[in-house]
C-alpha cells in the first residue's frame, strides 16, 4: 500500500456539512475501526453505523467523510461472495468478501496437511471461489518428498485444481504465481510458518509490508500483524493476506450440503437410490460406487466421512 497516500485519521462520527456518500473498498478491519480506500486510492480510518453486519476486508461500502482524516461507513453493498471462518465458540463469521480465488499455501515445514487443504478446497467450492494450491519452500524438498507431494497434487489435478511449486527464498515459481493472480481478487490462506509473508514480499516488490509501514497506514501498531489486509498487485488484481492458522474450521455445514464442497463428487450427485443419501454406506449410493471403481480416492472419501462425523 506504499503507493497509496495514507492519511492520519480521527474517528469523529459527525458528518461534515454538505458531505455526500461515496463508495469505498475496505482494506482492513481492526475491530472497531476500518481502513477504507476511496476512489482516488487514499486511505481513511472509519467507524461504522450501528446495526450494520460485520464488515470485512474486500467489502464495498458507502461512507461519509466526517472530517479531513476520518469517515463513517453508512451501508454495506451486496457481496458477490463471502468466505466464512468458525471461531472457538463454533460461531461462523466472515473472513473476507468479494473474492474470486482462494490460494491455499502449504509446505513441508511445519507440516503438509492434506486434510487442511481439503477443508480449504471445500470452503472455496461453497464460497464460489477458485482454489489454487501453492507448495512453498520447494527448495527444501528432497527427491522423495517431492515425488510424494507430486503424487498428492496429481490427485488434486484429477479433480480440476491447479497447483504450483514456489520458493520465496529462491524466487522460483513466482512469475507463474503472478499470472494466476492477475485480474482476480484472491485471499492467501494457510498454516503459520509456511512462508506467507515472504511470498507476499516477492509478489509485492514495491510494497513495504513490514509492521512499521502497516502501523503508519492504520495507526494500529503491532496489532496489524493479526489483521487480514488487502494489497493491490502491480500486475493487476488484489491479494488479501490473512494471518496464518493452526487449523481451519468449516463450522456447521448441513450434512446434505457437505458433498457440494467435493468437486470430485459432482458427477455422481443426484444419482443415488435415496434422495437424502449422505454417502456413508447407504444402499445404492453412487458415491460409494465411484469410490469402489477408483473414480474417487479413498483419502478424499476419508476426509468427507471425517467431516460428516464432526
Amino acid at each position: 500500500m506504499s503507493s497509496r497516500r495514507t492519511r492520519d485519521t480521527q474517528t469523529s462520527p459527525d458528518e461534515s456539512p454538505g458531505n455526500t456518500a461515496a463508495r469505498g473498498l475496505v482494506i482492513a478491519n481492526y475491530g472497531k475501526q476500518l481502513l477504507v480506500e476511496d476512489e482516488h486510492g487514499e486511505l481513511y480510518r472509519c467507524v461504522t453505523r450501528r446495526g450494520l453486519e460485520q464488515i470485512v476486508c474486500g467489502d464495498h461500502v458507502t461512507w461519509l467523510k466526517t472530517g479531513e482524516h476520518s469517515g463513517v461507513v453508512e451501508t454495506l453493498e451486496p457481496r458477490a461472495s463471502v468466505m466464512l471462518k468458525t471461531d472457538g465458540n463454533k460461531r461462523q463469521r466472515p473472513l473476507a468478501a468479494n473474492i474470486d480465488q482462494i490460494v491455499i499455501e502449504a509446505a513441508t515445514e511445519p507440516t503438509l496437511d492434506a486434510y487442511l487443504i481439503d477443508k480449504y478446497t471445500i470452503a472455496a467450492e461453497l464460497t464460489g471461489a477458485i482454489p489454487l494450491i501453492i507448495i512453498n519452500k520447494a527448495d527444501l524438498l528432497g527427491s522423495e518428498q517431492r515425488a510424494s507431494i507430486e503424487t498428492l497434487m496429481h490427485e488434486y489435478d484429477r479433480i480440476g485444481y491447479k497447483h504450483l511449486f514456489t520458493s520465496a527464498l529462491k524466487n522460483t515459481g513466482i512469475d507463474a504465481f503472478k499470472r494466476e493472480l492477475a485480474g482476480k481478487t484472491s485471499i492467501l490462506v494457510g498454516q503459520s510458518g509456511v512462508g506467507k509473508s515472504s511470498l507476499v514480499k516477492r509478489l509485492l516488490p514495491e510494497q513495504d509490508i513490514t509492521i512499521g509501514k502497516l502501523s503508519e497506514a492504520s495507526g494500529q501498531g503491532k496489532h496489524t500483524t493479526t489483521a487480514t489486509t488487502l494489497y493491490h498487485l502491480p500486475g493487476g488484481g488484489d491479494l488479501i493476506d490473512s494471518p496464518g492458522v493452526r487449523d481451519f474450521r468449516l463450522g456447521d455445514i448441513d450434512p446434505g450440503v457437505l458433498a457440494n464442497g467435493f468437486r470430485d463428487f459432482f458427477p455422481y450427485l443426484g444419482q443415488c437410490h435415496f434422495n437424502n443419501c449422505l454417502h456413508l454406506g447407504e444402499p445404492g449410493c453412487a458415491i460409494t460406487a465411484a469410490l469402489a471403481s477408483g473414480h474417487i480416492s479413498q483419502r478424499r472419501m476419508d476426509s468427507y466421512r471425517k467431516l460428516q462425523s464432526q
